[in-house]
């Protein structure tokens, strides 16, 4: 289920080691991919910056490539096309139990979590020439939902819902946000949806520009009955000028997760964990991007709506997260 980006093969050489140790069996290194999402995205320079930093060559080589996003990443675990991928926490809970998005579909029980990474942000962004100012606002508007398969998709229909809207309701497009913002420059498309850490090149680059972009709160009303029947939503706020002259907004998110399955070796996603998480990686995840900052120890298992991988589990014990 790794589909945020269309796969691409885009993998991302491992140069910087932190001392994991060696698992180079008889047969030559092992090989760990990383479905992330789309180049201007989030998932994609966060996978990035972890192939780096866990890849020990030439005993293990982490590669993170290009996706659809967090539903295609975890269909490509768990069919084995890829040996792990990010995805939202709802999307990896409802893959588990076979719930929400994935009624009625085979339960994805060899589902693990490798680690929680950090918050995914909701930006519902609007053109400030659509003069669109709320989501009720968006009914009859030209609105870019992503690509099927993908959870900003499935987060977004949730959102509409609360505000009374549903696809039928607006001129739903459903493309990648930098195709959106694309659109968006050229007075074809109101407003887009982006699921992901801030800022995002897709929409800093956009408000960078004379037209600008605003983001729309969801908050109130809305918001308490999102969280209320979905408790992996989590209040947060968007900072003033995250994006240049975008005040501060009021909106949810949701945990952004590094999984696997259960039939990757527990030795591999220990090495894996403890590098992640060594001194040695804590400078380059906070150099390397604004969410390295918050991908930290003590919140490795929060959210976590699927078993913990048992390597992962081997490390969290290890340091005592997991008593």
């Amino acid at each position: 289920m790794f589909s945020r980006r269309t796969l691409g093969g885009l993998a991302l050489g491992a140069v910087l080691s932190v001392g994991l140790a060696a698992t180079v069996s008889a047969q030559g290194p092992t090989f760990f991919r990383i479905g992330t999402g789309g180049t201007a995205g989030t998932y994609y320079p966060v996978g990035g910056m972890i192939s780096n930093i866990v890849s020990n060559p030439p005993n293990l080589i982490v590669t993170a490539q290009a996706s659809n996003g967090s539903v295609a990443n975890v269909n490509s675990v768990v069919s084995g096309q890829l040996e792990s991928g990010f995805s939202q926490a709802d999307v990896a809970a409802w893959a588990y139990t076979g719930t929400g998005l994935f009624e009625g579909k085979p339960k994805a029980e060899d589902l693990r979590l490798i680690a929680n990474l950090y918050p995914e942000s909701i930006h519902f962004v609007a053109s400030k020439a659509s003069g669109i100012k709320s989501i009720g606002e968006l009914k009859g508007k030209r609105v870019a939902l992503d690509e099927p398969g993908s959870g900003t998709l499935v987060d977004a229909k949730i959102i509409l819902k609360a505000y009374g809207l549903s696809e039928a309701d607006i001129k739903p497009e459903y493309i990648k946000p930098n195709q959106a913002a694309d659109k968006m420059r050229d007075g074809s498309l109101d407003a887009f949806v982006f699921v992901g850490g801030y800022p995002t090149s897709a929409i800093a680059e956009l408000a960078a520009t004379g037209a600008g972009v605003i983001l729309l709160p969801i908050d109130g009303a809305q918001a308490d009955a999102i969280r209320k029947e979905y408790p992996f939503f989590a209040s947060d706020d968007i900072p003033a000028d995250t994006y240049k002259n975008v005040p501060a907004v009021k909106t949810l998110a949701v945990g952004a997760q590094w999984v696997t399955s259960a039939k990757i070796a527990e030795a591999t996603v220990y090495e894996i964990t403890k590098a992640l998480f060594s001194d040695k990686a804590r400078a380059a995840l906070d150099a390397g991007h604004a969410k390295g900052k918050v991908i930290k120890k003590d919140t490795a298992i929060a959210g976590a709506g699927i078993p913990i991988h048992p390597g992962a589990a081997k490390y969290y014990k290890e340091i005592g997260l997991i008593k």
